[in-house]
């Protein structure tokens, strides 16, 4: 049975009188801090003097090193890359943890495959929220709330629970509904989609892209037709609002026909294997494990992939759509 939680569940005194350190002022940092700050929490930044430290002094917060705001910190809020979180937490957070502290992520990925372990006496928790940055605050601002997993992984005080709840309403989290997860379940659903959902959806467009236009169509219709519009956006953000099928009734009779009978044929059979071994190179560790040496050995195979992606040729044909869509 789902366990969701909202305001009514979270006690946001729990937080009054203590101090949040933000670690990392970027997507999410920034969010989590204004959120936090508009429910009334003192909130302290921690990072690198950069762009975003100084946009941190500009919101009016107070900074410092990242060393200087784990230590100011009973909770820690780790709001920086996976690949940076472990070197940062052992140089500058670890040596200021004492017993009752908390340290919360936003994403499972280091605590679930080992790479980052707090001391037992230390709550580990997690808010995630299933939001870019910018809707977060956003949709704060607005009075409503995005939906998060909530999770917690170690209760070291006795109260992990509780702060993890204060917390996720501190960020709105908890008007819409927290999702009771675990470190283990959201970070092979993130990488899950990250995996196939998505590179199955950026392969089928490139591929109908390619197929299309070597086919004679015309590369700016093509590419208006599949993505270029933002009606595929649109479709997507109705099937989040009324449902997958029910947004179906917002098209053409032919149109939801012809998408009916070819969701069969769209993908083969074997398409599960790929989802089989998406999702096994997730839970056993290999991926965790092949992202570490990739990054290493100084990132190669990432960058041959990006440096192919942005050399496609569709690139060039994006920026004259984007002119005929007015943009």
């Amino acid at each position: 049975m789902t366990t969701i939680y909202y305001d009514k569940d979270a006690d946001l005194r729990l937080l009054k009188g203590k101090t949040v350190a933000i670690i990392g002022y970027g997507n999410q940092g920034r969010a989590h801090a204004l959120n936090l700050r508009d429910s009334g929490i003192d909130v302290v930044v921690g990072g690198v003097p950069d762009a975003t430290l100084d946009q941190a002094q500009q919101d009016g917060f107070e900074t410092m090193s990242v060393a200087e705001a784990a230590a100011q910190g009973d909770v820690i809020c780790l709001l920086i890359p996976d690949e940076v979180q472990q070197l940062v937490y052992r140089e500058e957070i670890l040596p200021h943890l004492r017993p009752g502290k908390a340290v919360d992520f936003a994403h499972g990925y280091n605590v679930h495959y080992g790479l980052i372990t707090p001391p037992p006496n230390t709550d580990v928790i997690m808010i995630a929220p299933r939001m870019i940055g910018v809707g977060v605050r956003d949709a704060y601002v607005a009075g409503k709330g995005v939906p998060a997993f909530v999770a917690v992984h170690q209760d070291g005080s006795g109260q992990a629970w509780p702060k993890t709840l204060a917390l996720a309403r501190a960020l709105g989290c908890t008007r819409n509904g927290a999702i009771e997860s675990t470190f283990a379940e959201e970070t092979e659903l993130d990488h899950f989609s990250e995996h196939f959902v998505w590179p199955a959806v950026f392969r089928v467009l490139v591929g109908s892209y390619e197929f299309l236009t070597a086919r004679g169509y015309q590369p700016e219709a093509v590419l208006m037709e599949l993505w270029g519009s933002k009606e595929a956006a649109e479709v997507l953000a109705q099937m989040a609002d009324v449902g997958i099928f029910r947004q179906m009734d917002f098209h053409s009779p032919t149109s939801q026909y012809g998408t009916l009978t070819h969701m069969d044929s769209a993908l083969p059979p074997e398409t599960r294997l790929c989802m089989e071994a998406a999702l096994e190179e997730i839970k056993d560790g290999s991926f965790a494990r092949e992202w570490e040496l990739e990054q290493a050995a100084g990132y190669p195979v990432f960058t041959k992939l990006k440096q192919a992606a942005f050399a496609h040729p569709l690139n060039e044909m994006e920026e004259e759509v984007r002119k005929l869509a007015g943009e």
